[in-house]
């Protein structure tokens, strides 16, 4: 037990010595501009920014088709909890035809856009440089957005302080944060299937779909659409209770009759890129 609690003692310095660099990085910045889309992450480089840099820390926010209105509230709770300075931006990637054709690179033409904006307004508000979340762990997965980001010039705080993901939830929750356990977003273009174009219409349609399972009480999953057919990612942990014959009846009819032709649940569970599975031998 005594060498458990040792371990976890180191965890916890290494974690305090990763933080105040993290902080002091920051704070030797003129000023900076911080992507913001309200998941653990970004909220957590949001905090630490407004924490090393005050009001030379501007935490941004893109609005657009593909992000949706539970994100935005939740992302507004955030602020109203933390009192951070931050804005909301629009951006107009739905207008790219290489985005909507939703190829293995559609998040790169997602964050050129956003940081095109960004950009663009740190220039016109004087910010010295743009930053986002990225941490450790994403690095190993596929991600085409890091392309965009390195050739922005877009700073990666998190990256530098090598914080990983389980790290991150960790601080938040130690300053308290309400961001520290939220489960992992990303934005609705993710639930389409590489190849199928990104419409308003289907991104509605998927938007509908994870807030009916978000009102029946699920925390981690996603709806990924296939064609007619919502194929229902839900987190192993969850799993039980959406197999349930009662839980499953309710689930279809609701999906059904926001849109949904079929209705599959997928037994594998919540993955992180499952559709990354497709690019594989590409």
């Amino acid at each position: 037990m005594s060498s458990l609690i040792q371990i976890r003692k180191q965890e916890s310095e290494e974690m305090a010595r990763k933080e105040l660099e993290l902080l002091a990085r920051l704070a030797e910045l003129p000023s900076l501009m911080i992507a913001v889309s309200g998941g653990a992450d970004s909220a957590y480089l949001a905090w630490a920014a407004d924490r090393a840099l005050g009001a030379r820390a501007l935490s941004v926010t893109a609005i657009s088709l593909s992000y949706s209105a539970y994100d935005r509230a939740e992302l507004e709770k955030f602020v109203a909890h933390t009192g951070v300075r931050h804005e909301f931006v629009e951006t107009h990637e739905m207008e790219n035809p290489a985005y909507r054709a939703n190829a293995g690179d559609r998040c790169y033409y997602c964050k050129d856009e956003l940081f095109n904006v960004l950009d663009e307004l740190a220039k016109k508000r004087g910010f010295a440089a743009v930053a986002y979340g990225v941490n450790a762990d994403d690095t190993s997965d596929f991600r085409p957005g890091h392309r965009a980001a390195a050739e922005h010039r877009v700073l990666a705080p998190l990256l530098e302080a090598t914080m990983n993901k389980a790290e991150i939830r960790a601080l938040s929750q130690r300053v308290g944060l309400p961001t520290w356990d939220r489960p992992a977003s990303a934005c609705l273009s993710s639930r389409l299937p590489y190849g199928t174009e990104v419409t308003p219409e289907r991104l509605m349609l998927i938007e509908s779909g994870e807030a009916i399972l978000r009102e029946l009480g699920f925390r981690q999953f996603r709806v990924r659409l296939h064609d007619k057919l919502a194929r229902i990612e839900i987190a192993a942990e969850e799993l039980p209770l959406a197999m349930t014959p009662e839980m499953g009846a309710v689930i279809s009819q609701r999906l059904k009759a926001a849109g949904f032709l079929y209705v599959a649940l997928d037994l594998e569970g919540y993955r992180q890129g499952s559709l990354n599975a497709e690019l594989q031998g590409r």
